[in-house]
């Protein structure tokens, strides 16, 4: 039989061999490398000291970012090793319109990944003073809330790319047919798309506009378009730009194109609400043939029971 000195005899043992392990990584960690000790040979020189130049802060407390610098580039690497790769990220972030770096969301998902740390400590510490639970689960209950912690914010990260991409879609089909009568009255392309940016709000006008810098920079306006179609990742927006751009190649009327578009768009949607429609339904039928009928069944034969009890 384990007795109570033996099992914290043997926690102690394990949290001291951690302790080494963790100091000998941070050891290892800081070895310095003969490429970190060529590197300042080789790069420019600034023309400010390291210590007074200004970085960039991350997160809204920079002083205390600064204290732990090294210890979130080491997390930040981690992440990227244990986690999505840096492209899928930038992806998911263009998506998203987001103007975070890379960087950047690595360091909020380290800060999600200390809060979720945080959360689960406070749960075990309850769980173990009032249930008295074993240490191993606790232990690993931390675990599993710092990892959901991080998981979290990519899967945010997700649904921030995923409501911007609907607005988009949303917003489409007006977008499509404003352009339309621009281009109808006499107006070209790009003078369209400058009256519409103008006129309306929203996540595509937004596309819009950096579409047109695109232009004002030199940039045909057919691969500008495809920039767009590109960042936003949506199936409407690239059928539109591909539109666009084999009108201005052939010449063909570019006013019945875009009318054409923005009705292909409002079909589409339709298709896709009575499809959600349909799902709702479905859904609504859990309720109903799990609570409803049953209650529906037991009012029908109670006062049967009833009698045949009193008999």
């Amino acid at each position: 039989m384990v007795t109570t000195p033996a099992i914290t005899g043997a926690a102690l043992g394990l949290a001291f061999g951690l302790g080494l392990v963790l100091i000998g990584w941070r050891v290892s960690a800081r070895r310095v490398r003969l490429i970190d000790r060529v590197s300042p040979y080789l790069r420019e020189r600034p023309s400010t000291s390291r210590l007074l130049r200004s970085r960039p802060a991350h997160t809204p407390f920079p002083t205390l970012e600064r204290m732990l610098q090294p210890v979130l580039g080491d997390l930040v690497t981690a992440f990227e090793r244990l986690g999505s790769p840096a492209a899928g990220v930038q992806r998911r972030l263009t998506r998203a319109g987001s103007s975070l770096t890379v960087e950047h969301f690595r360091v909020e998902q380290v800060i999600w990944a200390a809060l979720g740390l945080a959360g689960g400590l406070v749960v075990a510490l309850l769980l173990g003073t009032l249930r008295d639970a074993p240490l191993p689960a606790l232990v690993v209950l931390v675990l599993l809330a710092g990892i959901g912690g991080a998981l979290s914010r990519e899967q945010y990260l997700s649904h921030q790319a995923a409501a911007r991409e609907k607005r988009i879609v949303a917003e489409f089909p007006t977008v499509a047919e404003l352009l339309a009568l621009a281009v109808g009255a006499g107006e070209s392309p790009v003078a369209a798309l400058e009256r519409v940016a103008r006129s309306t709000r929203g996540e595509l006008s937004a596309e819009l506009e950096l579409t047109l810098a695109d232009v004002r920079s030199g940039l045909p306006l057919t691969q500008a378009l495809d920039r767009m179609a590109a960042r936003t990742d949506v199936s409407a927006v690239a059928r539109f730009t591909d539109g666009v751009a084999t009108a201005v190649d052939r010449g063909t009327p570019l006013g019945d194109v875009l009318r054409a578009q923005a009705q292909d768009a409002r079909e589409v949607a339709r298709r896709a609400l009575m499809e959600e429609g349909g799902r709702r339904e479905i859904v609504m039928m859990v309720p109903v043939v799990f609570v409803i009928l049953p209650i529906s069944i037991l009012f029908a034969i109670f006062p049967g029971l009833v009698v045949l009890r009193i008999g």
